[in-house]
């Protein structure tokens, strides 16, 4: 079977050099917030170009503390409405209730799955305080057009750069290209920890120390609590294991989009729709997502020719049982990319024998 995602030889890759960093962390006694967390949001944010980066628990604790955050700054409250793209990933939504506030869902671009920019402005109410665009499946959104409507609005713009780890918008890298930022080091990212992870990136030196608080306890000094925060700290082992791939991160891009070249290039069958690439550094290619009508028979038909794929994802958000009251809108771009999307292998350990099979064995669906 060719993996979908063979996350075991991605990291055997730095087999030495994590034990090493592991190790460090053991030798040293100090197990959260020290030294290798430090180190890894300076690394990260000379990374993404930003002034801060603030390590915590996971990326949907990135998107919330963000948001909350912003309610201790006075910026937002309970009852403000946030855009957000109808067909992300669950997780941006949560962040948004989480919070008290009201997510309003825009739709997609049919053609490159990210949030529309022409369709926010009529979804703009006077309770509207931020646009969350969602870099889905790698590629950078339309930041620029974003930008415009959110200045025009005196809106606050925060990136969801979950998947985008590494991928541009112009001369910018995403994490850069609002007022903040939240990131996911989920495993199966292209920037992925041993376990959970997450961080948040920003220029905003005021929202950098309300989050340095709200992840702590709401403290920065022990025992001195300044507001009713949480614990979302991400760990010394995962920091320095971060840090190691961190390291290796513009190779694995490199590699990935040869794979997405690949596919590009010599995927015919007519009945697939290939991903829409604007620009080539726009994209990191987190996933490879096609379209067809018959998603579900090829899917099955892969399966049986040793291909392992994956949707992301089945079920749109509004049609999720968690936002039942959403059952009876209608986003008909939405529901059509979520019937008939396709994920298909691809990484940066990926044969070229492999990825040789894949467009074969595509090629030869009827």
């Amino acid at each position: 079977m060719i993996p979908f995602l063979d996350i075991k030889t991605i990291n055997s890759q730095y087999r030495k050099e994590l034990i090493e960093a592991c190790t460090r962390v053991i030798d040293s006694g100090w197990y959260i917030q020290g030294k290798e967390c430090g180190l890894f949001e300076k690394e990260f944010a000379k990374y993404c170009g930003t002034k801060y980066a603030i390590g915590v628990a996971n990326g949907l604790d990135a998107l919330t503390l963000i948001l909350r955050a912003y309610m201790e700054m006075g910026i937002m409250r309970k009852g403000d409405e946030i855009i957000v793209p109808s067909n992300t990933y669950i997780a941006s939504i949560l962040s948004i209730s989480e919070n008290g506030l009201i997510p309003v869902l825009v739709e997609p671009n049919i053609e490159t799955y990210n949030i529309n920019p022409k369709l926010i402005e009529e979804k703009i109410t006077n309770k509207t305080k931020a646009i969350m665009p969602v870099h889905l499946y790698g590629q950078s959104c339309e930041m620029d057009k974003i930008n415009l409507v959110a200045t025009k609005y005196n809106l606050k713009v925060i990136e969801d750069s979950a998947q985008s780890h590494g991928a541009y918008f112009k001369d910018k890298r995403c994490g850069n290209l609002g007022d903040a930022s939240g990131f996911s080091f989920y495993p199966g990212k292209n920037l992925g920890a041993l376990g959970d992870g997450g961080a948040i990136t920003t220029n905003d030196k005021e929202l950098a120390e309300v989050v340095i608080a709200l992840k702590n306890y709401g403290s920065h000094k022990k025992y001195e609590n300044l507001y009713k925060g949480t614990n979302s700290r991400l760990d010394e082992i995962q920091a320095a294991i971060l840090r190691v791939k961190l390291s290796h991160l513009d190779n694995e891009i490199n590699k990935r989009h040869e794979v997405a070249k690949y596919y590009l290039d010599n995927i015919t069958n007519k009945k697939i729709k290939l991903p829409c690439l604007y620009e080539i550094n726009n994209h990191v290619w987190h996933v490879f997502a096609i379209k067809t009508k018959q998603r579900d028979k090829l899917q099955k038909y892969l399966s049986n020719n040793n291909v392992q794929t994956l949707i992301h994802y089945p079920i749109p958000p509004h049609k999720q049982k968690a936002y039942s009251e959403w059952s009876q809108l209608n986003f008909p771009i939405s529901e059509k990319i979520h019937s008939e999307i396709l994920s298909l292998p691809i990484s940066a350990v990926q044969t070229i024998q492999n990825s040789k099979s894949v467009v074969k064995t595509i090629n030869e669906f009827n």
